[in-house]
């Protein structure tokens, strides 16, 4: 297998097409038709199907690429052994989590790794949690901090803290004047208000949106962001309600933060913040000390 003809194969996969990939790889698109029948004749076999749009692997196609990524991660968990062996302090941790908990964690967890490991760098990349646990699986990210639930029997799920979910509520809201805050209640308790929605590609969204099914409720949307921090600011000055993580509410409730918070009833909630990474990847001394630190901080 061909280092170059991996990463074109790969590409072309990514990107949906010859051309995007083409352009991705800053090749003509001419050399890289040449390149991916150079891979399929030392295949033996075509490897992508280019009916379809976007371009699909072919079942040999899809060989190719599990056996590419498995070299991949051979050769990276080969230069980082290496590296350890010449106790070396360099190196990268491709860091993949949402925005919000960037937000939350960054701050401090950077501090102190850095301190720790001066020399090693957090290349961040910043998804929703769906993305960033299909990029995990990819291998594009080496650790991913999200919430989630173990389903993947390729993924290590390092639990770092459970999390519940709440209801957060503007003061001037009927459920506000109806209820004390902090008083749990179910999410039909708000049937009549208007919510603010964290956008589909987030663990809360697809919470949520479980529980409206579970409790046949279409509730009035006003506002979908993808952030949960505009969120919560929209909740504050607006007369709406919105559902919540209850880790992201913690700092807020030290002063008066414009609204009220409630836990919710009936929330089958097996998702929970975790720290995820490959079975196959081998962990550096600083990705073992990165998870340490997480571990301290929760």
């Amino acid at each position: 297998m061909n280092d170059k003809h991996i990463q074109s194969i790969l590409t072309v996969l990514k990107e949906g097409s010859i051309t995007n990939a083409a352009k991705k790889l800053y090749v003509s698109q001419p050399s890289l038709s040449q390149m991916i029948k150079a891979a399929e004749a030392n295949l033996g076999a075509p490897i992508f199907n280019r009916t379809t749009d976007p371009i699909t692997l072919t079942a040999a196609g899809r060989l190719y690429v599990d056996a590419a990524r498995q070299v991949l991660t051979i050769n990276a968990n080969l230069e980082k052994q290496i590296e350890e062996l010449k106790q070396e302090e360099f190196g990268t941790i491709r860091l993949g989590m949402p925005v919000q908990r960037s937000l939350e964690i960054l701050p401090e967890l950077y501090i102190r790794f850095s301190k720790r490991f001066p020399h090693v760098t957090l290349d961040l990349l910043e998804y929703g949690s769906g993305d960033v646990e299909r990029n995990l699986l990819g291998g594009t990210i080496d650790i991913a901090c999200l919430t989630t639930m173990p389903r993947h029997a390729d993924l290590v799920y390092d639990l770092i803290r459970h999390e519940e979910l709440v209801l957060l509520v503007n003061r001037d809201t009927d459920l506000a004047r109806r209820i004390p805050a902090g008083t749990p209640v179910d999410v039909m308790e708000a049937a009549q208000e208007l919510f603010i929605c964290i956008k589909k590609g987030h663990s809360v969204r697809t919470l949520q949106d479980s529980l409206f099914i579970s409790r046949e409720l279409s509730p009035r949307i006003g506002l979908e962001t993808g952030s949960i921090e505009v969120g919560k600011r929209v909740v504050a000055s607006a007369k709406a309600v919105m559902i919540c993580p209850n880790v992201y509410t913690e700092r807020d409730l030290r002063g008066d933060c414009g609204y009220l918070v409630y836990p919710l009833l009936g929330v089958e909630n097996n998702r929970h913040f975790y720290a995820c990474y490959r079975k196959d990847l081998y962990l550096t001394r600083y990705m073992r000390g990165f998870l340490e630190i997480l571990h301290e901080l929760h």
